[in-house]
C-alpha cells in the first residue's frame, strides 16, 4: 500500500498568511495560490489591489509547480532554450512564468505554492517564502 502525504487546509493557511504579510511588509499587492500534489488548488487569496488575471496565472503556476515537482519558471526556460512550445505537455494550464514554487518534503512534491502580480523574480521570492514556512512547521 502507499501512502501520499499532500498539503492541506492547515499549511495552505500557513503560506497564504506568510506571503500575504510579505506583501504588506513590502506595500504590494498580488495574488497568493496553494495547491496539493496534482496541482489542484487548495486556497487563492487576491488582495486587494491585484490585477483580476493574476488569480488565473497563479492558480496555473501552481498546477505546473507541483506536476512538475518544479519552479514553474523552469519549463518556460526549457521551452525557449529547446524551442518547443510550453504547452507540450498537452495542457494549456501549463505556464514557463516564474512564481511557481514547490514543496518538497522526503523527496517527493507534495504541493506547491504560488505568487502572481510583481515581477517573476519576486513572485518567486516570495512563494519561497510560503514553502519555507510551510516546510518549518513538519520539523
Amino acid at each position: 500500500m502507499q501512502t501520499q502525504i499532500e498539503l492541506g487546509e492547515a499549511e495552505a493557511r500557513i503560506a497564504i498568511d506568510v506571503c500575504r504579510a510579505e506583501l504588506q511588509r513590502r506595500g504590494k499587492s498580488a495574488s497568493i495560490a496553494v495547491g496539493d500534489r496534482y496541482g489542484e488548488l487548495i486556497a487563492l487569496w487576491r488582495m486587494d489591489g491585484a490585477a483580476l488575471p493574476s488569480t488565473t496565472i497563479a492558480a496555473n503556476k501552481v498546477y505546473t509547480a507541483s506536476r512538475l515537482g518544479q519552479p514553474s519558471g523552469e519549463v518556460g526556460r526549457a521551452a525557449l532554450a529547446e524551442q518547443w512550445d510550453v504547452h507540450y505537455h498537452g495542457d494549456l494550464r501549463y505556464v514557463g512564468w516564474d512564481g511557481g514554487a514547490p514543496v518538497v518534503y522526503e523527496k517527493r512534491c507534495v504541493g506547491s505554492v504560488a505568487i502572481s502580480g510583481l515581477s517573476g523574480a519576486e513572485d518567486l521570492e516570495i512563494a519561497e517564502i510560503g514553502v519555507a514556512a510551510i516546510l518549518a512547521t513538519v520539523g
